[in-house]
């Protein structure tokens, strides 16, 4: 607790900084959060789309000029934006990151928002970068707010792609490994083990098509119809205080914290390594609460990130996911291996999706899908009510959504602000003829390759696919404008079940699925982010031009580097992907288990396990409903289905862990609230990058089978009496 409170601690100077940059930076820390569920991951929307973060939303652009304060200095060319400093240190941070999220990924698939340590961290070493080349004279061009958002768009662009990639959800889950932890489907037809070589070719493929799906529309979406894109707004906000005078000591102090709980989360890791030489060994294995408790899977288990995580995720997820657990492995699977021999089969394993697995596995998909038709269906209406307003107003004079989410007459004089920067918006235009031409181009190249990587993905399914894209993108791209939700994952499992039962079983329907979902969360969240991108750049006076080629060439880093990073998992971990092991990927059998329903239907379930899943379901779409017609105060008490769902199939530790970070923060913040926000992300972002860069030495060190020297492992008394008996006899 102490190392965790300790950065509360500082003088009135630091703290007079804080508040008067908290509006900022801890805003965008909040709501950055939803940045990053709009890669499409359900525990992102779970922990990203329930309404905003602890924090609140931006300021008001109009309250203060912004552009006013920037009116001395020059806007560079767009050409001028795009450095060679800017993708060394894109390419750099982008591979932390993509460490920092597989690994993440191949845990328990909860990833917060590293949107304000990757602010952070580009500010800094371009800052670095700059202030050595300029105490030797060769400094040629200073280091800009648009060139810190060229960065920022590039690295989020290229980790982004560790997540939505599938490494830990559709795109192993077509692998034998997880096969073999399902029900059926097992054989050659419905399986593709990991290869660095199709992994590569086939993110070049469905990566870049979402990028040209809305460019022409972008004028439409950001100048005209005003969307908000919180998360897109934020990070502007960020960058803006960055290359103040106040926000750049701020942001000083901020990375000198984040550097501090870097290095302690880092040695840390290091520190527990010695004491894993066998399985179930070391600190992550603390029976904390028990030896009972651990068998249930609830313990601590001194994971740096997962606090980070709790840090950074508001206080309603992380009690949601800790409640998740208590219900499932507290009480329902408790309940459920009573009946052992009565709902299923005895003399099968708990971890066969024939017993009590089942439960865990299908119960916990329920709820996701409860969760999302209804998030789906919500954000539809919402979008249709939002367009239809438009077309209505338009006809009046009207833009139907201003900056505060108002409908603003056009004849109501525009600000300064909102005048320098449509005009910078408006200079740099992106020819519609590439917009139109490369969508043609990628999805050609697509239709004709993509069966080559995977045979069953008949180019039919690829072109209904493309051909239905740009309509779910745009839906998917205004529904973000309005509410910051992104619905990505969601049309991925549309695809999954519409190209899965499209394909039939006997045809290869499982991978078929895997490979459309993939195909369509690649374009929809694309889509979406790069126009998250154009409200940021728009806000910054970053030329569009150039975010888009940042978005292009970080793209292009994501789909070699990402590939690298799980394939280095992949061979350094042998039991990857193994549920109960240290990285069980568990949306990787969620997915394919989805894939499973969609063409195959309810027949394996274990007696009940259906009941209990339409119960689930209804109660997922239940709550939400209550959640949004209860009032806020009581509304905000009530937790995410989605968020719950996490633990039912891989178990509370990492809900601890969270919780526990939630209980730090929160303790901060009532002693030294304007501490807590201004340092709160870059603390929370230490742990999380220093615990996630170890995994590197971790691989490399398993790679070249040097093994640690110790076991800890903890064992019942009677248990220890048995072993002292063996080695004594």
């Amino acid at each position: 607790m102490a190392q965790h409170s300790a950065a509360a601690a500082g003088g009135d100077e630091e703290v007079a900084e804080a508040e008067a940059a908290a509006g900022s930076t801890t805003t965008g820390g909040a709501t950055l959060r939803h940045r990053h569920a709009g890669k499409g991951a359900d525990e992102h929307e779970a922990a990203g789309g329930g309404g905003g973060g602890r924090n609140g939303g931006a300021d008001d652009p109009d309250a203060t000029s912004v552009e006013r304060v920037f009116a001395d200095k020059a806007v560079p060319s767009w050409r001028e934006q795009l450095t060679l400093r800017a993708f060394v240190v894109s390419a750099l941070l982008a591979v932390m990151f993509s460490v920092i999220v597989m690994k993440l990924n191949l845990t328990t698939g909860i990833i917060p928002s590293l949107n304000v340590s990757a602010g952070l961290l580009g500010f800094f070493f371009v800052r670095l970068w700059t202030s050595a080349v300029e105490r030797i004279g060769l400094l040629k061009q200073p280091f800009t707010r648009q060139e810190n958002t060229v960065i920022q768009t590039c690295v989020v662009s290229a980790y982004g792609i560790a997540f939505s990639g599938g490494f830990g959800s559709y795109l192993f889950g077509m692998s034998e490994t997880i096969a073999k932890q399902a029900t059926e489907a097992k054989d050659a037809q419905n399986i593709k083990d990991p290869h660095l070589g199709w992994m590569i070719g086939f993110l070049f493929l469905v990566s870049f098509i979402g990028l040209f799906a809305l460019v022409p529309l972008r004028k439409i979406m950001i100048v005209d119809y005003k969307l908000t894109y919180p998360s897109g707004t934020a990070t502007a906000y960020l960058i803006n205080g960055f290359h103040t005078p106040e926000g750049a000591k701020l942001a000083k102090k901020q990375v000198k914290t984040l550097g501090k709980y870097f290095l302690f989360s880092f040695f840390w890791g290091f520190f527990q390594w010695f004491y894993t030489a066998g399985d179930d060994c070391g600190f992550k294995n603390f029976p904390t609460l028990g030896l009972e408790a651990y068998n249930n899977r609830f313990f601590f288990d001194f994971s740096p990130t997962y606090v980070g995580v709790g840090m950074i995720c508001p206080y309603i997820v992380n009690v949601s996911v800790l409640l998740g657990g208590i219900l499932s492995w507290g009480v329902m699977w408790p309940l459920i291996a009573k009946k052992k021999g009565s709902w299923y089969p005895a003399d099968i394993s708990d971890n066969s999706l024939h017993g009590l697995q089942a439960y865990r596995v299908f119960i916990s998909i329920a709820l996701i899908l409860g969760d999302g038709l209804y998030n789906f269906l919500k954000v539809l209406i919402r979008t249709l009510a939002g367009f239809i307003s438009m077309v209505q107003n338009n006809s009046k004079g009207m833009l139907p959504v201003s900056d505060n989410g108002m409908s603003m007459s056009t004849a109501e004089e525009v600000s300064f602000d909102d005048e320098r920067r449509t005009e910078i918006f408006l200079k740099d235009q992106i020819p519609k003829s590439v917009a139109y031409g490369g969508y043609v181009v990628v999805a050609a190249l697509s239709i004709g390759t993509l069966p080559e990587i995977f045979p069953q993905l008949k180019w039919y399914y690829i072109l209904v696919a493309y051909i239905v894209a740009p309509v779910l993108a745009f839906c998917n791209a205004y529904g973000s404008g309005l509410t910051d939700w992104s619905l990505a994952s969601t049309y991925g499992k549309l695809a999954i079940f519409v190209f899965g039962a499209w394909a039939g079983l006997s045809h290869g329907g499982v991978l078929v699925g895997l490979a459309a979902c993939g195909v369509m969360m690649s374009i929809v969240s694309t889509a979406s982010d790069l126009m998250q991108d154009f409200k940021t750049g728009y806000l910054t006076l970053a030329s569009p031009r150039s975010m888009f080629i940042s978005q292009v060439i970080g793209t292009g880093m994501g789909c070699v580097i990402a590939p690298c990073v799980f394939w280095l998992f992949y061979k350094a971990f042998s039991n990857i992907g193994t549920s109960g092991t240290e990285y069980p990927a568990p949306y990787a059998i969620v997915y394919r288990n989805m894939a499973i329903l969609g063409v195959d239907g309810f027949n394996s379930l274990p007696e009940n396990c259906l009941t209990l899943c339409y119960i689930f379901f209804a109660a997922a779409i239940a709550i939400n409903l209550i959640r949004d017609l209860a009032p806020h105060k009581v509304s905000r008490f009530i937790p995410l289905p989605m968020a719950m769902a996490i633990p039912f199939y891989i178990g509370s530790y990492f809900a601890i862990d969270m919780f526990l970070g939630s209980v730090i923060l929160f303790v901060w913040e009532k002693l030294n609230k304007a501490k807590a926000d201004a340092f709160g992300p870059a603390v929370a972002s230490g742990l999380i990058c220093g615990d996630g860069i170890w995994t590197l030495p971790q691989s490399i060190l398993a790679l070249a089978k040097v093994k640690p020297p110790i076991c800890m492992k903890f064992l019942s008394r009677a248990a220890n009496a048995k072993v002292d008996s063996f080695l004594a006899g």
